[in-house]
């Protein structure tokens, strides 16, 4: 797979800076993948969202910032050069999650940190309890979450079974733990909302 710029709007792969993989917050043999989900439409913002830029970089560039001192790996699902949604495209943020989960199995991650393209500024603390125990997600942002790579089968089993593409049934139905945002979460939907950052 190459290696990414920082600043590169394109879906592949960065190690954490310095190009070193780490142990993971869970300890020593449990690495985890940071996957940026940005395989959306982008219908309410107009235009392809991951590419618009904030203080001069694009939003991609700030969420694999933020989200490579929390993780050992940072990919990009759902955008031409990255990982593919699983088990095929336009299936939401679930099928993103999936082709996530799918890629960390294979690779030897134990679990995988989600966050949309959408998020540039996330509290510290709630990346941190949310890294504390998989599985878990953002109840106010169920995109963001800390999944197991051992769900990857269970999750394209529900894909297959169920026609309702929520991240929050398919939370509750594996018993993720829910946490709540510390305070509002930055996310980017459309130009204003941009504007507003």
């Amino acid at each position: 797979m190459q290696r990414a710029h920082p600043g590169d709007a394109q879906g592949r792969a960065e190690p954490r800076a310095g190009g070193q993989i780490g142990t993971g917050a869970a300890g020593e043999g449990s690495l985890i993948l940071g996957a940026i989900l940005a395989g959306g439409r982008s219908s309410r913002f107009g235009s392809d969202k991951a590419a618009a830029l904030l203080n001069g970089r694009a939003l991609l560039a700030h969420v694999r910032g933020m989200v490579s001192t929390y993780v050992d790996e940072v990919v990009v699902v759902g955008r031409a050069g990255g990982i593919a949604d699983l088990p095929a495209p336009g299936l939401g943020p679930l099928g993103g999650i999936a082709g996530a989960l799918d890629h960390a199995a294979r690779t030897g991650y134990a679990s995988v940190l989600t966050v949309g393209c959408d998020m540039p500024r996330l509290p510290d603390d709630l990346l941190a309890a949310l890294l504390r125990r998989p599985p878990s997600y953002c109840n106010d942002a169920p995109v963001l979450g800390h999944w197991p790579a051992s769900l990857s089968s269970q999750l394209l089993a529900h894909i297959a079974a169920c026609d309702r593409r929520s991240v929050q049934g398919w939370a509750r139905q594996i018993g993720a733990l829910p946490i709540a945002a510390p305070e509002p979460l930055a996310n980017v939907n459309t130009p204003d909302d941009l504007m507003a950052l």
